[in-house]
């Protein structure tokens, strides 16, 4: 086998192994995107369905006003919904309960990329 060979057959596997890991990272992607739909069911799954309602558009930057014209509510039900959302994520006030949501978001699927473990063979 020659030098022309030899190359050939090394840029041949080389293609191969970046192959994989396109493959690789598709599916990494795809996960990491279900985990972050998983987490944002789980976060909000500590709410009923009226909080959770208020909570997504407090994650959107709504204000009270704009949660009750939205919601057909009174601006006393949201102020209520919004304090039993504080209450139950222990937290200041409902800009704190968004911050919080982001860094859950972002730390475990921090976590999750961070422990995962490549095997790749060359």
């Amino acid at each position: 086998m020659d030098q022309r060979e030899k190359l050939l057959i090394g840029i041949e596997h080389i293609l191969d192994v970046a192959s994989d890991l396109t493959q690789e990272m598709d599916r990494l992607e795809r996960v990491e995107e279900e985990c972050k739909f998983l987490k944002e069911q789980l976060f909000l799954a500590q709410f009923n369905r009226a909080e959770r309602q208020v909570f997504e558009l407090a994650v959107d930057g709504h204000s009270a006003t704009e949660m009750a014209k939205i919601l057909f509510k009174s601006r006393e039900t949201i102020r209520g919904q919004r304090r039993s959302i504080i209450r139950k994520l222990q937290v200041s006030s409902i800009e704190e309960a968004v911050r919080k949501y982001k860094e859950v978001q972002k730390k475990e699927t921090f976590e999750l990329i961070k422990s995962t473990h490549f095997n790749l063979a060359f």
